[in-house]
């Protein structure tokens, strides 16, 4: 059992999103011209919640910095006309943001923008008090998306639960200091979230409320 907390931190892409057809479908049309064209998806989506730069440093041997920048624009351009086409909602994730008390924000790789429209376009926007992306510093496993999710909602890191699917979320949450929260359906790898000893695990979003 999962005791109520005053704050909550989601991530997105596989927590509360099934969007790894549109996330890899754009990240393959970005690296087709590339040495990286062909890469399966299966091993795309164990990217999925970490910067894109990762996935192209270890796919392009000694790419540039300039190039990787390059590539990126290219993949949120592709991303973005896509329209979200392939991405549904987890199950009862508006159930459970509905029941839930506290106050919520997001603390995505996703940019703060994306975030937002992301969150409109499927009904999800009204139940957070605060959207916050990944803007201009370190993504996740670092922690400063957490913090300034905590900064924004002017919350204690011991009053507050992370959600999130994968290692990156919940060492960046150990690091932030706050509870987290290990779903068993996303993108991650098991044994990487375990790593980081999540205080708790769940398999679908209602168990949160499951007082």
């Amino acid at each position: 059992m999962i005791p109520r907390y005053s704050f909550y931190l989601f991530d997105v892409d596989g927590t509360l999103l099934d969007s790894a057809t549109d996330i890899c479908g754009a990240v393959k049309e970005a690296l087709a011209v590339t040495s990286a064209d062909g890469v399966p998806e299966s091993l795309l989506r164990t990217y999925i919640g970490r910067h894109l730069y990762d996935l192209f440093e270890d796919l392009i041997p000694g790419i540039s910095q300039i190039r990787m920048e390059e590539l990126l624009q290219q993949y949120r351009a592709i991303y973005h006309a896509r329209g979200h086409r392939g991405t549904r909602l987890y199950p009862g994730v508006i159930d459970a943001l509905s029941r839930l008390g506290g106050r919520k924000s997001t603390a995505t790789t996703k940019s703060t923008q994306t975030t937002r429209l992301v969150l409109e376009k499927f009904g999800l926007l009204p139940y957070f008090d605060h959207v916050q992306g990944t803007d201009g510093f370190p993504s996740k496993p670092a922690p400063d998306v957490i913090l300034r999710s905590l900064e924004a909602l002017d919350a204690p890191p011991e009053e507050c639960l992370l959600v999130g699917d994968s290692g990156p979320d919940m060492e960046a949450g150990r690091q932030a200091g706050v509870r987290t929260c290990a779903v068993r359906y996303g993108y991650g790898n098991r044994e990487e979230m375990a790593r980081w000893e999540p205080d708790y695990w769940i398999d679908d979003l209602r168990e949160l409320n499951a007082t």
